[in-house]
């Protein structure tokens, strides 16, 4: 699959993260700054569908992109010259497999590099990685929705999660998914399943991990409601804080309590919890 690269000159780091807000309604898959330039990543097959609109957004904001073409095989390379691996407070390292093992004692995900978005250097990715090692997931069951490189779902088990069910909608996410699983040696404790929310009708789970975006999570929220056993938790990311209040009203009206939240890069994390 090959991906499109929409690169926007922005005026601040303000107007880049509005624009990203506003992009995350769209198929855009992952998001990076480079000094005024922020990139925005979407396959190239789902860019038709969506482009006349992307155009008439840049110019209600006063700005202009450029769309370039990523041919998927040059991610390794590029990762491999120009990324580390990422370290989530000492406890935990996500890396490729050219990078350098982690210290003993410290836990360790071994991701293959096909797109930016899971390997841990995107904010989201790396607050709900957090967000894992302090939730207590031992001996319980999950689910990973929006699983892409399936990140979240091998930290979950490698915290001693009993299983997890990864799902993606898109079918490279699911295949490079198989591949890190394999990699880490843990398919006997993760199923990857390919399509969306419907997947995971009449199934429950002890905890729900969603880092997606602020509209799929909303439409999503009471399926995820549904899914969750009483005292269950769901952790959610992909959204910026002007998100947050909307979110936790939704999260209540299906009778789900705040917990807590967390901000990294100006991305949030919240987490909340099914008291009934």
């Amino acid at each position: 699959m090959d991906y499109i690269s929409l690169q926007i000159p922005v005026a601040d780091a303000e107007q880049g993260e509005i624009l990203t807000a506003e992009l995350a309604d769209y198929p855009f898959e992952s998001f990076e700054t480079e000094g005024s330039l922020l990139k925005a990543y979407i396959p190239q097959e789902r860019l038709a569908d969506c482009k006349p609109e992307v155009d008439a957004l840049l110019a209600r904001y006063g700005v202009q992109g450029r769309y370039i073409a990523i041919e998927t095989q040059n991610w390794n390379a590029l990762w491999e010259r120009n990324f580390p691996a990422t370290d989530v407070e000492g406890r935990l390292r996500i890396r490729a497999p050219f990078h350098e093992a982690a210290p003993a004692g410290e836990l360790e995900v071994i991701v293959m590099p096909k797109m930016s978005f899971g390997t841990g250097h995107h904010a989201t990715t790396w607050l709900m990685s957090r967000a894992v090692l302090d939730l207590g997931v031992s001996g319980r069951r999950g689910l990973d929705m929006g699983s892409g490189t399936g990140v979240l779902s091998i930290v979950a088990v490698k915290c001693g999660a009993a299983h997890m069910d990864a799902v993606d909608i898109d079918d490279w996410a699911d295949a490079n998914c198989r591949e890190n699983i394999a990699a880490n040696g843990v398919g006997d404790r993760i199923t990857p399943m390919l399509g969306d929310v419907r997947r995971i009708a009449g199934r429950r789970y002890d905890f729900i991990l969603a880092n997606i975006n602020r509209n799929i999570l909303l439409a999503d929220l009471p399926s995820y409601a549904a899914a969750l056993e009483p005292g269950g938790d769901l952790v959610m990311s992909g959204f910026l804080d002007a998100d947050v209040p909307t979110l936790v009203e939704a999260a209540g009206q299906q009778g789900l309590s705040l917990v807590g939240t967390a901000e990294r890069d100006g991305w949030r994390m919240l987490h909340v919890r099914r008291t009934k």
